[in-house]
């Protein structure tokens, strides 16, 4: 195999994790609060050919020194856009939207190895029975709405029932009289977020391996922090996902991996015409 075959073999590979992407960014296109994904590539590897004897040999050279031969490109990072998406009334009591583009609803998610805070910007709250006329918050997925203090938020069926439900300033509900402050943190540096499912993000599992601590990635906002905190009632976030730019990104991908099937036909036939002499 050629460096033209294993260069865009490697960069197949690529395009393929490209296309998965853009394919994850229009399935979500109506999730509520969906931040799009963008991927940049970097040179996986180059060689630096030296074709000239000597220094004087370049005296009257017009083009760059040496032949750069590569073997690909990768996928070096795979970025949360956090732009606004589209906010969008609803009518509703319990929905609520993050108008702050960088700040995100806390939740607690029950897994095999325990229960873990994630973040999401999907407001879409329910008040789920759990006995003995107490209700508590939960999203869309019956994961329990954190308060500030990572405390589940509770209230009773009477409460509920009055449909006393207000938004005061810095994100203080208040469901029958009684006042909670929505958990809510502000993320500094997405780029160390990972998607971990049901519209969720989490911290990485090993911060110390990316050089990083949690307090750098996220700031919980608590105190006269919640000054700054950006909440719409009765409203609900739409996904940033453009439908048009996706189209056509997933075109100019398709192209990019046309041109590289194509790079390894005709070196494949170069390989035949060259096997083929005697």
């Amino acid at each position: 195999m050629n460096r033209t075959m294993i260069g865009a073999t490697n960069t197949l590979n690529q395009l393929q994790k490209q296309m998965d992407i853009i394919g994850h960014n229009l399935a979500n296109s109506d999730t509520n609060g969906y931040k799009r994904r963008e991927a940049m590539f970097s040179e996986l590897l180059f060689q630096q050919v030296s074709n000239l004897k000597g220094e004087k040999d370049a005296n009257t050279r017009l083009t760059p020194g040496g032949i750069r031969q590569g073997v690909g490109a990768k996928l070096a990072q795979s970025e949360i856009n956090l732009a606004q998406g589209a906010l969008k009334a609803t009518g509703r009591s319990l929905d609520f939207a993050l108008t702050s583009r960088n700040q995100f609803f806390k939740v607690l998610v029950q897994g095999e190895d325990g229960a873990d805070v994630r973040y999401t910007r999907d407001g879409a709250f329910y008040a789920n029975p759990i006995g003995n006329g107490e209700m508590m918050l939960v999203n869309g997925q019956g994961h329990a709405v954190l308060d500030e203090n990572d405390n589940f938020i509770t209230f009773t069926e009477a409460e509920m029932n009055s449909q006393d439900i207000s938004l005061g300033d810095s994100g203080q509900l208040t469901i029958g009289g009684t006042p909670f402050n929505l958990g809510i943190v502000s993320v500094e540096k997405p780029q160390f977020m990972q998607q971990v499912g049901q519209n969720l993000l989490g911290l990485p599992d090993d911060l110390q391996g990316f050089g990083v601590n949690e307090n750098e990635i996220l700031t919980s906002l608590e105190g006269a922090l919640r000054d700054n905190i950006g909440l719409a009632q009765s409203t609900l976030e739409g996904s940033n996902v453009d439908i048009g730019k996706e189209m056509t990104d997933m075109l100019n991908v398709q192209r990019a991996y046309q041109f590289q099937s194509r790079s390894i036909s005709m070196a494949d036939q170069m390989m035949g015409l060259i096997n083929g002499i005697r």
